[in-house]
């Protein structure tokens, strides 16, 4: 079999995919909508926003797509998949009423608690007045959420009632913020586990650790992602196959009992408090930048699991393997990200990374009079592996050196804790 793959979207998570999914033995040639110049390296480039069905549609008919794989969130929450299951197309990625589990997080909230899974306590408000109010009269800090998709930023972490109040007022003043959830405040470390689904059986991925601040030390906004590395040594093999057990399973068996199977990658948010893990939020695909630092220790087909996802075989157990080492993501962001990135400036030096144990996955660059320039938030992804996190960080962080472009911003600290450990 010699299939032709569609991948939708444009990021360091696609381009990351795209170099896993082109190993594939099963690949004919994979096309991009919209794609990025990096993408363009490894198929077809296509001029399509993610946004765009009916010319998603029109291409996947004309060049014989096998399987249309969904990047981003926002065409899952607009139904992609269903339009392409409706046009006989196989896709990996879920319905857009399975992935209300990440597009609206009141119905994640509620279907963790019906499926008794371990969660954060939280309040649900369709008037941020009276969010306000509640806070106020609880006296405390909350973490304020806005319900809808918000491109990873819709979540404040308040540290005082202050933040929580000023937090409210940002968040509801936005159109994913039209509904708030206020949630308590949990401590303990981060966790991104992400599971491949088929509407009944879970296969989990390796755990990694994001890092969602801009700067060092978990200082300055909420980012879309600054790096991650996996695997996050928090949990071993036995911890993922019960956290697969306790919160995986049981969402992907609400969603289903519900008629909208879950086809796709679940991401689970989780953090590991004294009192076990608790999920902080669902998603409904892989994770940015956590798939970059995933994928290069994945042993196996991707694109065999990706279709029996999307029911075209079984999903086993073993059908993905995993390397031993680790590996890390180092995100470069433009000057002014998160708020106003600046676009259009050069990047210099990608030339002179030889090192066969980097990748560098392009997120938000362009091609323009001979050279690569950035064109969104997120720029690069710079991802070094190696036979311990250490060892992997110093090899990543010598090839950032070799890249320039004005106001460039990274953590110089991805991954320092666990080294400490």
């Amino acid at each position: 079999m010699a299939l032709n793959v569609l991948l939708v979207g444009s990021g360091g998570r696609e381009h990351a995919l795209a170099w896993k999914l082109a190993q594939s033995p099963l690949l004919n040639a994979l096309f991009f909508a919209p794609g990025n110049p990096g993408m363009a390296r490894l198929g077809h480039n296509v001029p399509i926003e993610a946004s765009n069905m009916t010319l998603l549609l029109d291409i996947a008919r004309r060049e014989h797509i096998g399987l249309v794989v969904v990047g981003p969130e926002a065409p899952l929450a607009a139904g992609l998949a269903d339009a392409c299951l409706a046009a006989g197309i196989p896709v990996f990625g879920p319905t857009a009423a399975a992935a209300r589990i990440e597009s609206s997080k009141a119905f994640a909230k509620t279907l963790m608690i019906s499926a008794g899974i371990p969660t954060a306590e939280a309040h649900t408000f369709d008037d941020p007045t009276a969010a306000a109010a509640f806070a106020r009269a609880s006296g405390r800090a909350w973490v304020v959420k806005a319900d809808g998709l918000a491109a990873g930023k819709g979540v404040v972490v308040s540290e005082t009632l202050a933040e929580t109040l000023d937090a409210i007022q940002a968040l509801g003043a936005t159109l994913a913020g039209r509904r708030l959830l206020l949630e308590e405040r949990l401590s303990g470390p981060e966790i991104s586990l992400i599971a491949l689904c088929d509407g009944e059986r879970v296969l989990p991925l390796i755990p990694a650790q994001d890092h969602k601040r801009l700067r060092d030390g978990d200082a300055g906004p909420n980012t879309g992602g600054m790096g991650a590395y996996a695997p996050a040594p928090h949990l071993d093999a036995a911890d993922v196959a019960a956290l697969s057990r306790q919160v995986m399973l049981p969402a992907v068996q609400a969603l289903a009992a519900t008629g909208t199977p879950f086809r796709g990658a679940l991401y689970a948010g989780l953090m590991l408090t004294e009192h076990g893990a608790r999920v902080l939020e669902f998603n409904a695909r892989f994770g940015d930048p956590e798939t970059q630092a995933i994928l290069p220790l994945l042993e196996g087909d991707l694109l065999a699991a990706l279709l029996a996802c999307a029911g075209q075989a079984p999903l086993q157990p073993d059908m993905l393997g995993w390397s031993k080492g680790a590996a890390a993501c180092v995100v470069l962001a433009a000057e002014g990200y998160p708020e106003t990135p600046h676009r259009g400036d050069p990047i210099e030096g990608l030339e002179l990374i030889d090192d066969p144990a980097v990748l560098v996955f392009h997120a938000g660059t362009a091609w323009e009079n001979g050279q690569f320039v950035t064109a969104g938030g997120r720029v690069l992804g710079v991802t070094g592996t190696g036979p311990d996190l250490q060892a992997t960080l110093a090899r990543a962080y010598r090839a950032v050196e070799m890249i320039h472009f004005r106001g460039m911003q990274y953590r110089r600290d991805i991954g320092a804790r666990a080294t400490r450990r």
